[in-house]
């Protein structure tokens, strides 16, 4: 009889964290910088933007453990909204109206959506 050889376990292990905390604390950094808006540092903004970059590295971070489990579309839409709210909110930041901050969320949702769904689709067997 043949022996099945083993096959061994894709592991990320530190960047299924790293790349999570990676991008959580470039969004807070700049997170800070669209709302100083060149004016001086305050306490407020420096909790909004460790704040903003924690919910976004743990957002992220839980995406990445579960994405597996969901279907390529799905997975595809959950990145688009991550990426889609992400952007609106940064947009929001720097004064403009909601309409626009939400209209420019959906924007890069889409784009977003497409991208993933494409590299999801291509790479999946």
């Amino acid at each position: 009889m043949a022996a099945h050889a083993a096959v061994p376990a894709r592991h990320h292990g530190s960047l299924s964290w790293a790349l999570p905390v990676t991008l959580g604390v470039a969004y807070g950094i700049y997170v800070v910088a669209i709302d100083r808006g060149g004016k001086g540092f305050t306490g407020g903004q420096f909790v909004l933007g460790v704040v903003s970059g924690l919910v976004l590295a743990a957002l992220a971070f839980a995406l990445g453990r579960i994405q597996q489990a969901l279907p390529r579309e799905l997975r595809s839409a959950a990145y688009a909204a991550l990426c889609g709210v992400a952007i609106g909110f940064l947009y929001s930041l720097t004064g403009e109206s909601v309409l626009k901050s939400v209209g420019m969320g959906v924007i890069f949702a889409a784009v977003m959506f497409a991208a993933s769904f494409y590299v999801f689709y291509t790479r999946e067997p």
